[in-house]
């Protein structure tokens, strides 16, 4: 049962790294890039919208939870090997840390990682805790989260939205240097979206958390009925008010991103370790991509990122300039290329490696740190010879 659990983890970790890149190409397809964020928020077609409904924020919010799943099992893991939490765990979510701020100057303004890694050293404290203090935890961020989404939307249906941000010709004609010099230059900014993501994050770990303990994954009819409700939830009433949301114009911006597409995600959980349970016989190309992707969810995401900053920004191939006149056609069509590249070539990196290229630099970064204690540790327990 272990091994398919965890290939179901893997398989919910591809599907999330795939539908995080379906929010963020409508960024990079933009003209405007990542500078006119904000403009870009206004209605831009019936059918674009809807394209845009399908992915905004529900992938997000699922690897969100699938993080705090990772979470409670690297607590187990340290629990089973007698090892101190915390612990080295502090360290990791550090390397985490400063992986994000790599991201962010090097690549993608609105990388997620540094507030998956603020978020993950508040939570390290709390996943060992009893589940009434994880309740009240939950409860109490949670009803501040979203008093404060309500607040901010009322704030934003009734005032001009205005970044005053970079013109947008950085994008499509700006260098790479001075698309970097701007991160650096506005990094308050477009660093302002981790004060929403660490308390939804504190909220989504520790449900993941939850939902581990609660035998979401288990081939059981309790792990079976914790599914349904979950798709019932998610699906059944969740998904019809985010499509709601995302037709009813930009005012309502933070509650279709953050307030309602971890109710969808919570279904989309539900629903994928459900048809994974019930598939029989060898996995399909897609599923064994998807697979290999979760695998390698780093190394996808950081790339997914890199690739379509070239296709699309000026420095690069220049298409979403070039091809504007064709959306929204176009960027499902640069979607589905990326998507297909980057579970082509994790599949071919996992014939001849364990981890992806991003993981095995990781994971040397994690254990070094603890051999060079571990050795002077010993050393010190050495007697001096006289």
């Amino acid at each position: 049962m272990t091994s398919r659990r965890i290939e179901v983890l893997d398989l919910l970790r591809g599907i999330a790294i795939a539908g995080t890149l379906g929010t963020n190409i409508w960024i990079f397809t933009d003209p405007g890039g990542p500078a006119d964020i904000i403009g870009a928020l206004g209605q831009p077609g019936t059918v674009e919208t809807f394209l845009r409904f399908l992915t905004n924020g529900k992938f997000l919010a699922l690897l969100t939870l699938l993080f705090g799943v990772g979470l409670e099992l690297q607590y187990r893991s340290a629990a089973r090997r007698g090892v101190p939490w915390p612990g080295w765990y502090l360290w990791r979510a550090g390397l985490l840390f400063v992986e994000g701020l790599i991201h962010y100057l090097l690549i993608f303004e609105f990388d997620v990682l540094m507030g998956y890694a603020l978020t993950s050293i508040i939570v390290a404290y709390l996943i060992g805790r009893s589940d009434r203090v994880i309740r009240v935890w939950m409860i109490t961020v949670g009803s501040v989260f979203a008093a404060l989404i309500g607040l901010l939307t009322v704030g934003t249906s009734s005032a001009s939205l205005d970044t005053g941000a970079e013109s947008s010709t950085l994008f499509t004609d700006g260098t790479y240097p001075q698309q970097v010099a701007t991160r650096i230059e506005m990094i308050v900014l477009y660093r302002l979206e981790i004060l929403l993501i660490v308390p939804m994050g504190i909220v989504l770990f520790l449900l993941g958390s939850q939902l581990m303990r609660a035998g979401v994954f288990e081939d059981s009819e309790r792990g079976a009925a914790l599914r349904r409700r979950l798709m019932v939830g998610g699906l059944a009433v969740g998904l019809p008010l985010n499509l709601a949301t995302a037709f009813a114009g930009p005012g309502w911006f933070l509650v279709d991103r953050y307030l309602l597409p971890p109710l969808v995600a919570l279904g989309l959980l539900g629903l994928v370790a459900t048809l994974a349970r019930r598939a029989s016989g060898a996995p399909g190309m897609l599923r064994r991509g998807l697979t290999n992707v979760g695998r390698t969810a780093l190394s996808s995401y950081i790339f997914q990122n890199l690739v379509a900053s070239a296709l699309c920004y000026g420095w690069g191939l220049g298409l979403a300039a070039t091809l504007d006149g064709l959306r929204p056609w176009w960027v499902v069509a640069a979607w589905a290329g990326v998507c297909a590249l980057f579970m082509t070539l994790s599949t071919l990196w996992l014939r001849r490696f364990e981890r992806g290229p991003v993981e095995t630099l990781w994971q040397w970064a994690y254990l070094a740190p603890q051999g060079l204690a571990g050795r002077s540790g010993k050393a010190q327990e050495t007697p001096t010879r006289q």
